[in-house]
């Protein structure tokens, strides 16, 4: 009997995960809701495991259902749920469709022994740094964040691109059903190691099918080593096999053996490619864990029945999938409008602003936090408004490169927003329940630098610090005696939102900036506006 069907159901689940996560990505109208975007992400392994410690409740434990998985079948997750995976597959499959010599299409796999040395030793030191507090290998390897690194940096400027100028010729027609979206802006020097990474799958990819998988990621590995104690493990039918080699050439994972009649099946990512490609249906799942009799004989060997794995295979992903994909429905769009800067600064402001510590978002707690869990997916990036939050280059050090920060030169903390707080998948931002909690969150505090603001400077009134300060922190406070008014900090009631510091015209340095707070801090009541008393006297009485 034949077992093509297993294949096929791993593709259609594999594209539903690859195409799902995508969206969450590149949606840059908030359509997707928090239940939603926690839904499609709950299987991701290293996220669902770091937001499981942060948060501690199992309502995070869908790293548990991929343990859970590969105790049974082995590494079903590689190939249906790890959105990295069926990239790799699809620009295999593209290159092979693209390779018109079937000579050469045979040579693109074969069985190479593994290298368990490079991929445990990669595995050992991510554990240890990531025990240690250091998140950086992790971050670095770590497949799902490397896919959404690839979407955020490299695909979601092409949608809103093609957004907008779709946007653009439609409204010349009179057409205004699609509106056009603010770009976010683009740090190159940030692009330095997902373009590196980038290229290192794709050439991977291209040559050596899954080696990315079986050699570089920790994930992978992990999931490798607990597949040696897999209850059902991909085996070959000594008595059918004929050596033609037919499965070794489909084998993306090159973990199949003919000569010997052997399956690595720690590097076997659950394609089920030899099933399709094997005529004489040699292959099957053993029970390792039960395959002996009571006198310690080998027992007769199990054969999967098609309805069971059928099932099973599909049922997995689909129902942990729906259990936590609670509605879908609109998110009311958030005030993406920068600050308008009519006042320019005619001479060049001096004094260099030294940042002693980056601002972290509002609900990472603290830079240690937030350094510890994050994985730089930057699904926070791609999903905040006003473009604030901007993938990190040496702000936290060599260990903290591409975590994202507040970056008040891109945009600002928007005072209604918490959409952060509720996409990140890895509790490095823990979730904000109420809106009003947010607003006091302190971030950082406001530091002004009077020599380089421009009513120092150039004896002209300002003050777009204090009018888009949503506190009033930032009050205008009377300026010696030339009848101007100089921006003041109200350090108490400052949440470091960074509207000051976005709003400042001075170049090229800010006459005011935000520091960050290396524990987040909770602000006072900010600042409300004095009732006007009316008189009760009427001003004209007849």
């Amino acid at each position: 009997m034949r077992y093509d069907f297993l294949k096929t159901i791993r593709i259609v689940v594999s594209l539903i995960f690859f195409l799902l996560t995508f969206l969450v990505f590149v949606d840059f109208s908030n359509m997707l809701t928090e239940a939603w975007i926690n839904g499609i992400l709950y299987m991701q392994f290293v996220p669902s495991l770091l937001k499981f410690i942060s948060n501690i409740s199992f309502l995070t434990a869908g790293f548990l259902i991929v343990l859970f998985v590969t105790l049974l079948y082995g590494r079903i997750y590689c190939s249906s749920v790890c959105p990295l995976g069926t990239m790799q597959d699809i620009i295999t499959w593209t290159t092979r469709k693209m390779t018109k010599d079937k000579r050469k299409r045979r040579k693109f796999h074969r069985y190479a022994r593994p290298k368990n040395l490079l991929r445990y030793s990669i595995l050992v030191l991510t554990i240890i740094g990531a025990l240690s507090g250091v998140a950086f290998i992790l971050s670095l390897l770590d497949p799902y964040s490397n896919f959404g690194r690839f979407i955020t940096d490299f695909v979601k400027p092409l949608v809103t691109g093609a957004n907008n100028l779709l946007s653009s010729a439609l409204q010349t027609m009179d057409i205004f059903v699609i509106y056009p979206v603010e770009r976010r802006e683009i740090h190159l020097i940030s692009l330095i190691l997902p373009t590196l990474m980038l290229v290192l799958v794709v050439w991977l990819s291209v040559k050596h099918g899954r080696l990315y998988c079986n050699t570089v990621c920790p994930v992978g590995s992990f999931l490798g080593f607990l597949s040696k104690f897999s209850m059902f493990r991909l085996t070959i039918d000594s008595h059918s096999c004929n050596h033609c080699a037919v499965c070794v050439t489909d084998c993306k994972a090159s973990c199949i053996d003919s000569k010997a009649q052997t399956v690595d099946f720690t590097r076997c990512v659950g394609c089920f490619n030899c099933f399709k490609a094997c005529d004489k249906n040699s292959f099957y799942y053993r029970n390792a864990w039960f395959g002996k009799d009571k006198n310690g004989q080998e027992a007769e060997e199990i054969k999967l029945e098609p309805v069971d794995t059928g099932k099973r295979g599909f049922m997995t992903g689909m129902v942990a999938l729906g259990a936590w994909i609670m509605g879908f429905r609109s998110k009311p769009g958030t005030d993406t409008l920068k600050a308008e800067k009519e006042i320019v600064a005619t001479k060049p402001s001096t004094v260099k602003i030294i940042r002693e510590h980056p601002v972290t978002p509002p609900g990472s707690m603290s830079i240690d936090h937030f350094n510890s869990y994050c994985t730089a997916c930057t699904l926070c990036v791609s999903a905040c408004p006003t473009n604030v939050l901007q993938p990190s280059f040496l702000e936290y050090g060599l260990i903290g490169m591409m975590q994202p920060r507040m970056d008040y030169w891109s945009g600002f903390c928007n005072y209604e927003c918490k959409i952060c707080s509720e996409v990140c998948p890895t509790g490095a931002i823990k979730l904000v329940d109420k809106l009003e909690d947010k607003q006091r969150i302190q971030m950082g505090i406001a530091q002004f630098v009077k020599d380089n603001c421009i009513v120092h400077t150039e004896k002209t009134d300002c003050g777009a610090c204090s009018e888009h300060c949503p506190t009033k922190a930032v009050d205008m406070v009377p300026y010696e005696d030339t009848g101007l008014f100089i921006p003041e900090v109200t350090d108490e009631i400052c949440i470091g939102c960074g509207a000051c510091e976005f709003a400042c015209p001075t170049i090229p340095y800010k006459a005011i900036y935000v520091e960050g707070n290396e524990v987040h801090e909770v602000a006072d009541e900010p600042k409300k506006d004095e009732p006007v008393i009316e008189s009760s006297e009427e001003d004209f009485p007849f």
